[in-house]
C-alpha cells in the first residue's frame, strides 16, 4: 500500500505541466524504473502520450465518474510491478466540478496521499511568484505541496531574482524553449500516434531537474489507509469488437478491463481498413471521424457493419462512434457514413457541450434496463439533427447530451450516446447478457 508516487500539478492549465510530466516520466524510464502513469479528469489524450513514454497503459483518476474508493482501486490495481506512479494533474491545482473540489487535482491528492510538485509558470514576474506560491501553499492544509518546478525561466538573471526571495524547496528551472510543446486542435492536444516522439525530452528535463529529489519526495508518500475492492472475473463467451484506429481512440482503460473481467474476449479492429470480425458486438469510442471522413465515406467494413446491425448485433457508441452511425455528416460537404442512427450530423466551429454527465436510462426506451445509472463527460464541436420520431435511451440530470438533457438515440440493439461514459460494473454485466441473449437467438 506504499507505492512511491507523486503529482505533478500546475497552478493553471498552460503553464507546462503535461510536457514537464512527459519529461519527467522519460527521465525516470531513463534510469530503468518501471513508471505507472496516470492522468487527473476525464482527459483521453494526455494518457496517450504517457503510455507511449512508459510502456504501460495511463489510467484516468476522476472522483466524480469513479468515487473515492474507484480512485483507490485503479490505482492500486494498475501500479501493482512499479517502481512509482506518476499522476499528471488537470487544470489548475484546486480546479474542480462547478467551482468546487470535486475531481480537482487536490482532491485526487488527498485520495492518494500523495505529494504535489507544483508547475509555476514564471513568466513575466520574478518577486511576485513567491507571493502566489504562498497562496497555493496555504489555501488547502490538507495536501502537501512538497516543492516547485519554474518555468519559462528566460535566463539566468530571471532565475537570480527568483531564486534571490525562495522560500520554498525546488526541483527545477525550466527555460523557454517553444518546440517542446505539442501542437494543439479543437478538442486539445495531438494524439501520441500523431506526433513524434520527442526523444531529447527526458534527457531535457533531465539537466533542468533534480530528477533524484523527486525520487525522494515519492518515496515518502504515506501509506494509503484504503485496501482495494477484489476483482472478481466472471465467465462469459462473447467477443467484443473494439474500434481502434486514428479515427476511433478516445477509452477508458478501466472501461476495456471491465469487460474482460466480465469474461468477453476483446478484438480490436479498424473501421478504416478493416473487414467487420467475428464478433457478438461492438464498442465504438470516440476520437476524430471528422478528420477521416473521405476514408471512412468509402471504407469496406461500412456496408458489412451495416448489415450485421440490422441483424441485431449489439453496439454501443459514444461521440465520434456516434457520429459514425449517423446518416451522415456536413463539413466541407455532406459525407455519408452508416446510415444506422435516425439523424445527420453537422460540425461547428465553436464548442457544442463540454462537462460532466450524471443520468439514466429511460423506462421502455431502449435495450438497457430503465434506471440503469450513467456517468460520464462530454466534449464535443458537432451537433446531431435527429429525426423527429428519434427514440432516446439516457435523461440526464446533469449534461447536456444530443439535445434538451436527452441522450443516447436507440435503433435495434444500437445505442449511440455522446456521453463517453465510465462504466460501473451493472452497465457491463447488463451489456453482456444482451450479448449472450443476441447471440442464442
Amino acid at each position: 500500500m506504499n507505492i512511491p508516487r507523486i503529482i505533478i500539478a500546475g497552478t493553471h492549465s498552460g503553464c507546462g505541466k503535461t510536457t514537464i510530466a512527459d519529461g519527467i516520466m522519460a527521465s525516470l524510464m531513463a534510469r530503468h524504473l518501471k513508471i505507472q502513469p496516470f492522468k487527473v479528469g476525464p482527459d483521453f489524450i494526455d494518457p496517450s502520450h504517457h503510455t507511449r513514454i512508459c510502456g504501460r497503459f495511463s489510467r484516468n483518476l476522476d472522483p466524480f465518474m469513479m468515487h473515492d474508493q474507484g480512485c483507490v482501486d485503479t490505482f492500486l490495481h494498475s501500479s501493482e510491478g512499479a517502481d512509482i506512479a506518476v499522476i499528471e494533474g488537470v487544470m489548475g491545482l484546486f480546479d474542480g466540478v462547478d467551482g468546487s473540489d470535486i475531481s480537482s487535482t487536490a482532491h485526487v491528492a488527498r485520495i492518494l496521499r500523495a505529494p504535489i510538485i507544483l508547475i509555476v509558470d514564471a513568466k513575466g514576474m520574478s518577486r511576485s511568484v513567491h507571493a502566489l506560491i504562498k497562496g497555493y501553499r496555504e489555501y488547502d492544509p490538507t495536501i502537501t505541496i512538497s516543492g516547485i518546478i519554474f518555468n519559462q525561466i528566460g535566463s539566468k538573471h530571471h532565475r537570480q531574482m527568483i531564486e534571490s526571495s525562495l522560500q520554498v524547496p525546488e526541483f527545477g528551472w525550466i527555460p523557454r524553449k517553444k518546440d517542446l510543446a505539442i501542437k494543439s486542435r479543437h478538442l486539445g492536444l495531438h494524439m501520441a500516434h500523431e506526433t513524434e516522439p520527442t526523444l531529447d525530452l527526458g534527457s531535457f528535463i533531465e539537466e533542468h531537474c533534480n530528477i533524484s529529489k523527486i525520487l525522494d519526495v515519492a518515496r515518502q508518500a504515506l501509506p494509503l489507509d484504503k485496501k482495494p475492492q477484489k476483482i472478481i472475473k466472471q465467465e462469459s463467451t462473447t467477443r467484443i469488437g473494439i474500434a481502434w484506429d486514428k479515427a476511433f481512440c478516445f477509452y477508458y482503460q478501466d472501461n476495456l478491463d471491465r469487460f474482460r473481467s466480465a469474461g468477453a474476449e476483446l478484438v480490436f479492429f479498424s473501421p478504416l481498413s478493416d473487414k467487420l470480425p467475428d464478433v457478438n458486438g461492438v464498442y465504438l469510442g470516440g476520437g476524430y471521424p471528422e478528420l477521416y471522413l473521405k476514408e471512412l465515406e468509402i471504407s469496406r467494413f461500412r456496408s458489412d457493419f451495416s448489415k450485421s446491425v440490422n441483424s441485431g448485433m449489439p453496439v454501443y457508441a459514444e461521440c465520434g462512434g456516434l457520429i459514425y452511425l449517423t446518416e451522415g455528416i456536413t463539413t466541407d460537404r455532406f459525407y455519408k457514413l452508416c446510415g444506422i442512427l435516425p439523424a445527420t450530423t453537422e460540425m461547428s466551429d465553436r464548442v457544442q457541450a463540454l462537462g460532466y454527465v450524471n443520468g439514466e436510462s429511460m423506462d421502455g426506451s431502449s435495450v438497457l434496463p430503465s434506471g440503469l445509472s450513467i456517468r460520464g463527460h462530454e466534449f464535443h464541436y458537432s451537433k446531431l439533427i435527429p429525426d423527429s420520431d428519434a427514440r432516446y435511451t439516457f435523461r440526464l440530470s446533469r449534461g447536456k447530451g444530443i439535445e434538451n438533457g436527452k441522450d443516447g438515440l436507440t435503433v435495434h440493439n444500437v445505442i449511440g450516446t455522446y456521453t463517453h461514459a465510465y462504466f460501473s460494473d451493472n452497465f457491463v454485466n447488463e451489456f453482456i447478457r444482451l450479448l449472450e441473449k443476441t447471440k442464442t437467438a
